[in-house]
């Protein structure tokens, strides 16, 4: 079977196609019971070496009758040169080239409780993830490397997957407290590039608390100034796999709006601005008992947090607790379902990680490499389960789901 047929028959399980369907007709979500702001694994028992089983993607739609087959064996990747002075994460030509003879450094951001936004930073980022903690709730990733960020912010605790994430960039991870079990486990894989909050100076994280919405911040920078002082190996990896050209790819749909709904409280809404060529980043906010979306700015430059690329990863979640949680990335097996917003149009897609140490890898369902659009990309990582569907014309909304 080929790699194209069997991306096809994924992407009927997961795509709903010009139906209308909103919030008020599905909802996996219990909100009822979900209590935002709770960050805490107290008692909670990791085994690091868990064993890994990927599992197939359930279908969206009810009534499909299509079956996805086995996964082929993967080819290998393709891995493009970039010129001197080029950033491989953003496809573009970084100011100082010096910059980029250091590893990446990767900050924990939070998005919950709603009081820490705007949040701080992420219109530097090359490269920001996005992923469930539980409850409703999502956090980011931001990974800064051909440009700093002197504010950072706010930063939380650290997760199970930033392990992976880290290890697939071979970056410097900066978070604040974590559960001691999560904590031993980022040092285990991580070493002295586990960064926290407690063990570092002022600069490069400053604050009081990372269990307060506002408490602690970072300075990319001045933790690679602080890796490069303390002996820490800062040795520039190679960051190859991600391929970048100018010209929009015809797409496979239209691609104007994204909504993702981890719950009717919790909404990222990315909005394509025709005239900046850019995806808009919008979420919910409370006026007065009233949950309205608006625009999201960076607290550092009032500049709307905006990102050329914003990619949907469907991936296996393993939950251990209702705030705790992994996902399968290095040991994910095969070719697995991706969508790409980029120029106003989407880009059905796949993606792998072909090696544990070398970034994750787009692809096309026909094999080629996954033309973004150079600058930045923002990463979705959905649940397998998650339901994907097209209420109208552009509009896309996907509502998160555990298996």
């Amino acid at each position: 079977m080929s790699k194209y047929r069997f991306f096809f028959g994924l992407l009927l399980l997961l795509l709903v196609s010009c139906t209308t369907i909103g919030p008020q007709s599905v909802n996996p979500y219990n909100t009822e019971s979900s209590t935002p702001g709770i960050d805490s694994n107290e008692g909670i028992v990791i085994t690091p070496t868990v064993s890994y089983t990927p599992t197939q993607i359930p279908t969206a739609v009810p009534t499909a009758t299509a079956t996805p087959g086995p996964s082929p064996t993967p080819a290998p990747a393709t891995y493009f040169y970039f010129e001197q002075g080029v950033n491989p994460l953003t496809g573009l030509p970084v100011g100082d080239p010096g910059i980029l003879n250091r590893r990446p450094v990767m900050i924990k951001v939070s998005n919950w409780p709603r009081e820490g936004r705007p949040h701080a930073g992420l219109t530097s980022a090359d490269l920001v993830f996005e992923y469930f903690i539980g409850y409703q709730m999502n956090r980011f990733l931001a990974v800064y490397y051909g440009e700093d960020a002197e504010i950072v912010g706010p930063v939380r605790s650290g997760r199970l997957v930033d392990a992976q994430l880290a290890q697939l960039y071979q970056g410097l991870l900066a978070y604040g407290n974590a559960d001691p079990q999560v904590d031993e486990v980022l040092v285990e894989v991580l070493g002295e590039r586990s960064l926290t909050f407690n063990a570092l100076p002022c600069p490069p994280m400053c604050g009081e608390s990372t269990h307060s919405a506002t408490g602690v911040f970072a300075d990319s920078g001045a933790l690679t100034a602080y890796a490069r002082e303390n002996g820490i190996d800062n040795t520039p990896p190679d960051l190859r796999g991600m391929y970048f050209q100018p010209e929009a790819p015809e797409g496979d749909a239209s691609g104007l709006k994204l909504r993702v709904e981890y719950a009717n409280f919790s909404i990222m809404e990315w909005r394509y601005d025709p005239e900046m060529g850019n995806y808009q980043l919008w979420e919910e906010f409370d006026r007065e008992g009233v949950l309205e979306m608006g625009l999201m700015t960076d607290r550092n430059n009032d500049k709307a947090v905006a990102f050329e690329n914003v990619i949907v990863m469907y991936a296996e979640y393993l939950e251990y607790a209702p705030s705790l949680h992994d996902i399968v990335l290095q040991d994910a097996q095969g070719y697995q379902p991706a969508l790409l917003f980029r120029d106003g149009r989407v880009n059905y897609a796949t993606w792998r990680v072909p090696e544990g140490e070398r970034p994750i890898v787009f692809e096309s369902p026909d094999g080629q490499p996954l033309p973004l659009k150079p600058g930045k990309t923002w990463v979705v990582i959905m649940g397998q389960s998650s339901r994907t569907t097209q209420p109208a014309g552009g509009d896309w909304t996907i509502y998160f789901d555990l298996p």
